[in-house]
């Protein structure tokens, strides 16, 4: 079992049209905060991502930023974290996320929070990193993405041992306690 001394969030820029969203994700940074851990995100104060990082200072936790310089220069950085990181764009905004986290959790967001958890699966499955993965599944938010996934597998593209890799809960408690406990077994990609 891998040590877990911190834990990347991947989540919306934007607050989401269900209020229980935000909770969720205020929830999921004070847990990680209260559990001793370092908070790992976007760097940005705004939408989902500023109440994870709200939720993991409320309990006095290290929150970490990684921002890119042209987000920052929108004024969208949070001032109130541990530290912010200011990188050159999204490729080394992932890497440094990446290599500052031992455990990846998507929360809801759009596009760019589901191409990180899908890069972060990837590298799982290639065998770049044994760091285990998940989903908080907040109102069957990823229910359409699991069914996916599924069927990928249906089709030749995806294996089960690999999505047997991905937790999946629907509170943020539940999934912070399987992302501490999980073994992450390497599965060979290719068939």
């Amino acid at each position: 079992m891998n040590e877990m001394n911190s834990i990347a969030v991947y989540c919306g820029s934007s607050k989401g049209f269900n209020p229980e969203f935000e909770e969720a994700a205020f929830e999921m940074g004070r847990l990680i905060a209260q559990k001793g851990m370092s908070l790992v995100f976007g760097g940005g104060h705004v939408g989902l991502m500023g109440a994870a990082a709200n939720g993991a200072l409320s309990e006095g936790g290290k929150v970490i930023g990684v921002i890119p310089g042209f987000l920052e220069d929108r004024e969208l950085g949070h001032s109130g974290v541990t530290e912010l990181i200011t990188v050159k764009d999204m490729h080394e905004r992932k890497a440094t996320i990446e290599k500052l986290s031992d455990g990846f959790i998507a929360l809801p967001g759009g596009i760019g929070t589901l191409e990180e958890i899908a890069e972060m699966m990837t590298w799982g499955q290639l065998g770049l990193h044994r760091k285990p993965y998940g989903l908080l599944n907040t109102q069957g938010f990823y229910n359409n993405l699991t069914a996916f996934l599924e069927n990928m597998i249906k089709s030749g593209f995806f294996r089960q041992e690999h999505l047997d890799q991905l937790i999946v809960e629907t509170a943020p408690t539940k999934l912070l306690e399987k992302i501490q406990t999980s073994e992450i077994q390497y599965k060979e990609k290719w068939l």
